[in-house]
């Protein structure tokens, strides 16, 4: 874990130092996916150190891919999570590294640099924040409950673009808010500062380490139809446990 954070912050620092600073945005297969150098030279840095110290593991990430054969051993990496507010100059985004070890989530970091804050979990020892311990929030009902969601990068052309769920959540909650960044927003549902968070089309790199902080905290991970939540889901439902029935209702429709 130790090797973990501290890797995590030397890629917030590269994050911080280049903020406000970006000379290069590239688009992806979207006008609304963007890329910057500094996601791309976080990458190489992440990937090349976790190579060196898991030459057997496989390495999963934002820019490069898959890299090294199949493994039981798989790293999820994000270089930078946010890049369209990092290249706006827009001060929330993180770096998020999350470890599966035979099909489970066992560690997961998520470092937001602008504010030096450092959340942390490892399977069934707790999540943390800067080392206290993190719990979900004990809100009972979506009425009175802060939650936040994003929107995909084919939100544009995909009729399953989340608008009519957002319609539905934002009629019923006690606000929704929007962040850009689903790492960090994960990360706030395992501190209690968000009740939920919910998210169509969310890579493995996105969520993988988030979800842990979340599990390990008290809360409650799963598909939109309340199915099993897994890196790969189609849909990533995260909540405190208390407001996850209600909420998959009321995005469902169904309350």
């Amino acid at each position: 874990m130790a090797f973990i954070q501290s890797l995590a912050r030397e890629a917030g620092a590269m994050q911080r130092a280049r903020f406000r600073q970006v000379e290069r945005v590239e688009h992806k297969e979207h006008a609304t996916d963007l890329v910057t150098e500094v996601d791309r030279a976080v990458d190489d840095l992440l990937v090349l150190a976790l190579r060196r110290r898991f030459p057997s593991h496989q390495i999963v990430s934002e820019e490069g891919a898959a890299r090294a054969a199949e493994s039981d051993d798989v790293w999820f990496v994000d270089p930078l999570d946010g890049t369209t507010n990092y290249a706006h100059g827009y001060p929330v985004f993180a770096v998020a590294i999350g470890w599966q070890h035979h099909g489970q989530m066992a560690l997961g970091v998520v470092y937001d640099a602008v504010r030096e804050e450092l959340f942390s979990a490892e399977r069934d020892a707790g999540a943390y924040l800067n080392g206290q311990r993190l719990r979900v929030s004990e809100v009972a009902t979506v009425n009175r409950a802060l939650v936040s969601t994003g929107f995909h990068y084919d939100r544009v052309v995909n009729p399953e673009n989340n608008f009519a769920e957002f319609a539905r959540v934002t009629r019923r909650a006690q606000s929704v808010r929007r962040g850009g960044a689903a790492a960090l927003d994960m990360a706030y549902v395992a501190a209690g500062r968000l009740d939920g968070h919910w998210e169509r089309g969310l890579a493995p790199w996105d969520c993988a380490a988030a979800a842990l902080l979340v599990a390990e905290a008290g809360g409650r991970l799963s598909e939109r139809d309340g199915r099993a939540w897994t890196p790969n889901s189609r849909w990533t439902v995260a909540t405190n446990g208390a407001i996850h029935a209600e909420l998959l209702r009321t995005l469902n429709g169904d309350a």
